[in-house]
C-alpha cells in the first residue's frame, strides 16, 4: 500500500506542473482579457474599472459589425464544406480504392502547410492578372472572369475556397477512421436486407459517427476563431473591410492601434458566441449520451 500511495504521489508531483502552467496560461489569461475589457486600458494595461465602456464602444463601431458578420458567413460555409467534403473523401476511400495510401496522403497534404502558406498560394491562384483567370484567357477563353478576390462582395468565399481546401484532409483522416471501425457485421446485415450502400452510409453508418462529428465541427470552430493568417496572407481584410474577421480586427486594435481594451472587449465577444454557437449542439449530444 505505502508503494502504491507514493507511485501515485509520484504521478500527481509530475502532473502537477504542467496543470499549474495550463491554468496560468490559459485560464488565466482568459480571465486577465476579461478583466483588461472592463477597464480604461489603451497602449498600457489600466487597471482601473470602466464598466462596460468598452463594450458600448465596440459596438458603436462599424467595422466590429462588419468582421462579426464576416465571421459567421466564413465560419458557417467553412465549416459546412470542410465536413461535406472531408466526409466524402472518407466514404470514397473507404470503397478499398486501388492506391489508397497515395490519394490519402494527396489529400491531407494541405494540412501540412500552414494557414500563411495556404493563403499566399491561393491570392496567387486568384489574382485576375497573373493567376486562374489570366491563364484560362491565355488558352483563348478571353471572355473568362474570375475576380472574386478584388470583388467586395464575393472575396469573403475565397477564403471559404482556400479554408476548405486547406481542412478537408483532416476531416477526411478522422472520420475514415471512424469507417474503419465499423462493425463488419453492420454492412453484412445491411446487404442482406438489401438497401443500398448510399443508404446504409447515410442512415446507419454515419449517425453512429456522431461523436467524431462533434469532434469535426469543434476542430474547425477553433479554425474560424484563428482565422487570423489566412485573412492577412490572401486578402490583408481587403477590398476595404469586406473580409475583415474578429480575429484581425482584435490583432489590428491590439497592435497597430494600441488599444487593448477595446481589443479585449472584442476578444471577450468572440469566444461568447463561439461558446454560444457551441453550447446547444454539445448540450445536445451530451443528452444523447446520458440517455
Amino acid at each position: 500500500m505505502a508503494a502504491l500511495r507514493i507511485r501515485y504521489l509520484t504521478a500527481k508531483a509530475v502532473v502537477a506542473p504542467t496543470v499549474l502552467v495550463m491554468a496560468t496560461c490559459f485560464y488565466g489569461t482568459i480571465l486577465w482579457t476579461i478583466y483588461i475589457s472592463f477597464t480604461r486600458s489603451s497602449l498600457v494595461p489600466n487597471y482601473d474599472f470602466a464598466g462596460i465602456a468598452q463594450y458600448v464602444r465596440l459596438f458603436n463601431t462599424a467595422r466590429w459589425y462588419t468582421a462579426f458578420g464576416n465571421m459567421f458567413v466564413f465560419g458557417g460555409l467553412f465549416i459546412a464544406g470542410a465536413l461535406v467534403l472531408g466526409t466524402l473523401l472518407a466514404v470514397l476511400i473507404d470503397q478499398k480504392v486501388k492506391g489508397e495510401g497515395a490519394f490519402r496522403t494527396i489529400f491531407l497534404y494541405p494540412l501540412s502547410m500552414s494557414f500563411i502558406v495556404t493563403g499566399l498560394a491561393w491570392q496567387w491562384f486568384l489574382n485576375p492578372t497573373m493567376g486562374l483567370q489570366d491563364f484560362v484567357r491565355g488558352l483563348g477563353w478571353e471572355g473568362f472572369t474570375f475576380d472574386w478576390i478584388v470583388d467586395r462582395d464575393r472575396a469573403i468565399y475565397t477564403l471559404v475556397i482556400a479554408g476548405v481546401w486547406h481542412s478537408s484532409g483532416l476531416i477526411m483522416a478522422i472520420m475514415l477512421a471512424g469507417l474503419r471501425g465499423i462493425d463488419h457485421e453492420i454492412w453484412r446485415a445491411a446487404r442482406v436486407e438489401g438497401i443500398p450502400r448510399w443508404r446504409t452510409y447515410l442512415s446507419i453508418v454515419l449517425p453512429m459517427l456522431r461523436p467524431l462529428v462533434v469532434t469535426c465541427v469543434v476542430l474547425l470552430a477553433i479554425a474560424v476563431v484563428k482565422s487570423y493568417d489566412l485573412v492577412v496572407a490572401m486578402t490583408r481584410g481587403g477590398p476595404g473591410n469586406a473580409t475583415d474577421l474578429p480575429a484581425k480586427f482584435v490583432v489590428d486594435l491590439t497592435f497597430e492601434r494600441a488599444n487593448i481594451g477595446l481589443a479585449s472587449a472584442g476578444a471577450v465577444v468572440m469566444l461568447v458566441a463561439v461558446l454560444a454557437a457551441l453550447a446547444p449542439y454539445l448540450y445536445i449530444e451530451l443528452s444523447r449520451r446520458a440517455r
